[in-house]
């Protein structure tokens, strides 16, 4: 019997879908989903599921931004054999996008063993919902928003890159949220830190979904529920990043901040009450 069955793929799928780029945390929410659902976060079957679902998401990011992936693709490519390309930013932030990914690997590999035991803790999540939403709040007032994508520079991408390590060693800080807070932090307007966050999470999430393929459909999870988990989250995440475009063109990151903390509070009371279980 699959570990997860359709129903609960596809409510998994929409939640993902729906958080992996909001600065809210996936991670965090798809642990909740699964404890309310009476699904064990930790096995390594669920653990490989919620990775695998996320390239349905990615997959969103490559269509939404199909155009301008091309457009770096070409700039990279005309940069190998042409010195003068080279000069390019597209050519440049191609690159810088590769090395920023870098410091996430080397993370994950070696703290693997602590990010699927005591790290997936209902605990952790609620914590780091509630201190991943001051340091948002904080980087908001920091803010300084005078630089745009194409002031963007390898020290911002390595920067915001590395800080896509708090999300990965705590569920419930939010990769997306890591990454645009640190940028705004550097001085990018949020178009561009939240831009900069989806060119991002391409490597880093494909890569984990392809690692962690292998536990997915080899310890419990049937092919169909994978595959409908998949298809769910790309729909739902592609008009998540529309919206998320569009809304931090206009407003701050308050409304994530505070809702952030009311589900941190949330999920603090449930624990304490013996509803859910860590």
């Amino acid at each position: 019997m699959s570990a997860i069955d359709i129903g609960q793929a596809i409510v998994l799928g929409v939640v993902e879908g729906l958080t992996e780029f909001l600065p809210v945390s996936s991670t965090g929410h798809l642990k909740i989903a699964e404890g309310l659902m009476g699904i064990p976060v930790t096995d390594h079957a669920v653990v490989g599921f919620t990775a695998v679902i996320q390239v349905g998401a990615i997959a969103a990011v490559l269509v939404y931004f199909f155009r301008d992936i091309v457009r770096f693709v070409v700039a990279w490519g005309r940069g190998l054999t042409n010195a003068e390309a080279r000069k390019d930013h597209d050519y440049k932030f191609a690159w810088w996008v590769v090395f920023a990914t870098i410091p996430i690997v080397v993370a994950g590999l070696l703290f693997k063993p602590l990010i699927e035991g005591p790290l997936a803790s209902l605990w952790v999540v609620a914590g780091s919902l509630i201190v991943g939403s001051g340091i948002m709040y904080a980087a908001d007032r920091m803010a300084t928003l005078k630089r745009g994508e194409e002031h963007t520079t390898l020290a911002d991408a390595m920067i915001v890159g590395s800080s896509q390590i708090l999300a990965l060693l705590f569920p419930g800080f939010s990769r997306s949220g890591a990454t645009i807070s640190t940028g705004l932090i550097r001085g990018l307007n949020r178009v561009a830190a939240t831009r900069l966050s989806f060119f991002l999470s391409i490597p880093a999430l494909t890569g984990a979904g392809l690692y962690e393929l292998k536990d997915a459909t080899g310890g419990g999870v049937g092919v169909l529920p994978l595959v409908v988990g998949t298809a769910v989250s790309f729909v739902v995440a592609y008009l998540s990043i529309d919206w998320l475009l569009k809304f931090v063109a206009r407003h701050s990151l308050n409304a994530f901040v505070i809702y952030r903390v009311i589900v941190g509070v949330a999920l603090l009371g449930l624990l304490t009450s013996g509803v859910l279980t860590a």
